[in-house]
């Protein structure tokens, strides 16, 4: 059965050099851009929480409460965060340093308390202004900023060691193109690239086993197996734009994968506006595809996911509890069972449902499909398979293990297939689905495309909604699609 498995998802064999990159453990990445917008809220918060407690410490017992100085407080903490920005403090590459850091941000700290003060000069209310808290203020807040500032460094250098920080890159094209653009890379200071190694199809004389001291991993091919072995964050072509077929022909193959993937420019002789190009530090790029659901969009992702679905898990809890006794009285056997279906970027995870089949009839891996009056459904299974109430425990997926999403292309099993065909050999860029996490429901269920998938038109839909979904994501589109949820499960004709 293994054996049997392996031959059907059709696993890609990689040579040795790829094999001891994927080998290597790697972390999840951090964003950027996140951690800095983290560091400005915690600036923000924490001038806040030094003003007010140095005020209602000393000015309020004495004096009583007045909301000027709770504005003021504000007030400074919001020109603190503008003013470390137009300093450049907030940048991930500083946050490792320590007295570039510190200075930039001590000046800045000095450079608004001066302008409150004379801004409440000029508006004569120095009088008003208590001098022992403005000072003590000025004292505590800037302590508070560089512990701040001292952990962040401390964590910021553990992450960069640990990669977490590293945006892991190969580089396709292993002649004098690729060499001169991975030195290029390797030259700039404070990068955060990790360049891994370079794939090129052609067997030539043009192409060396290393470039630029990288080993050669592979042929384009191996590109997607290697991107599903190991975290791979950008796919960097080197080939000039001369090369237009050959670029297109890889494309059409690694579209299909959840990494960005630009064109360098750095060897054209034609050039475009400085505006149409994205910068590896000073090496010019072309944007071809960007990684779907990203930076604070993917927190956005995951905070909709967990609250949401713990919501929606509390309040459908007595309907779990009924659906679970009513399984059990039907019929001998485990109430849940976990199904391998396709994950984020094709990683095969085990999906809850409830048992629907007769239990010495089970079909973990999903190998063949149910049918209309399948003898292997039984009464309650028959029920809740055309209701979707077999999906329900799919909220623990969400909610605890968060290998799920709310909304999302629904996951199809691994061995799902269409008339002897397995689904990506079906349908031309099948696996695209997967640039993002699976989810319960999708936009391509609410549109009537749900239940058995007997013939190429209704997987071919599947995956044109599902990719719809994945280019115009955003938070209102999933809430819509939740909405319109209940309703499509009334369209019972196509779930056996």
């Amino acid at each position: 059965m293994i054996g049997g498995t392996l031959r059907q998802e059709r696993r890609r064999r990689l040579t040795p050099a790829a094999l001891a990159v994927t080998n290597r453990k790697v972390l999840s990445a951090y964003s950027p851009v996140v951690i800095t917008g983290v560091v400005r809220l915690i600036d923000f918060v924490l001038i806040t929480i030094s003003g007010l407690a140095v005020y209602f410490g000393y000015v309020t017992p004495t004096a009583g409460f007045a909301w000027p100085y709770v504005f003021a407080v504000l007030a400074m903490a919001l020109a603190a965060v503008i003013s470390f920005q137009a300093a450049e403090i907030y940048d991930i590459q500083l946050f490792r340093g320590r007295m570039q850091q510190l200075m930039r941000m001590i000046s800045s700290w000095c450079l608004v308390f001066l302008l409150f003060t004379g801004a409440t000069f000029l508006a004569k209310f120095g009088g008003d202004v208590s001098r022992i808290w403005l000072t003590t203020f000025f004292v505590v807040g800037m302590g508070a900023l560089v512990v701040e500032r001292l952990v962040l460094r401390v964590l910021v250098r553990r992450w960069a060691r640990e990669g977490r920080l590293d945006r892991r890159t190969i580089v396709v094209g292993a002649d004098e193109n690729g060499e001169q653009l991975i030195t290029a890379l390797k030259n700039q200071e404070d990068t955060d690239l990790e360049i891994l190694g370079v794939f090129d199809d052609r067997g030539d004389t043009r192409v060396q086993p290393t470039c630029a001291g990288l080993p050669k991993l592979g042929k384009v091919d191996d590109i997607i197996e290697f991107a599903r072995r190991t975290r791979v964050d950008l796919v960097l072509f080197a080939l000039p734009i001369s090369a237009e077929s050959r670029i297109l022909d890889m494309l059409k193959k690694l579209w299909v994968l959840p990494v960005d993937i630009r064109l360098s420019a750095h060897t054209n002789k034609l050039r475009f506006r400085p505006r149409s190009y994205s910068y590896l530090g000073e090496v010019p790029t072309l944007h071809v595809f960007e990684q779907p659901i990203t930076d604070w969009d993917q927190v956005m992702k995951w905070s909709f996911d967990r609250i949401v679905g713990a919501l929606i898990l509390f309040f459908l809890s007595p309907v779990l509890a009924l659906v679970a006794l009513a399984i059990k009285l039907d019929s001998p056997g485990p109430v849940l069972f976990r199904q391998k279906r396709f994950g984020f970027n094709n990683e095969r995870i085990d999906v809850f449902k409830f048992r629907s089949l007769y239990h010495h009839q089970a079909d973990p891996l999903a190998s063949k499909v149910v049918t209309k009056n399948d003898p292997r459904v039984t009464r309650v299974g028959r029920f809740i398979r055309k209701t979707s109430l077999d999906e329900l425990p799919q909220l623990f997926n969400v909610v605890f293990k968060g290998n799920l999403s709310l909304v999302g292309p629904r996951p199809h099993a691994v061995q799902g297939k269409l008339q002897n065909q397995l689904f990506d050999e079906a349908v031309d860029g099948y696996f695209a689905r997967h640039r993002v996490k699976p989810g319960i429901t999708g936009w391509a269920q609410v549109n009537g495309w749900r239940g058995e998938i007997d013939n190429e038109e209704k997987i071919q839909k599947r995956v044109e909604f599902d990719l719809y979904y994945i280019e115009n994501w955003s938070v209102p589109f999933d809430l819509y699609i939740l909405f319109k949820t209940p309703t499509a499960l009334l369209k019972t004709e196509n779930a056996y």
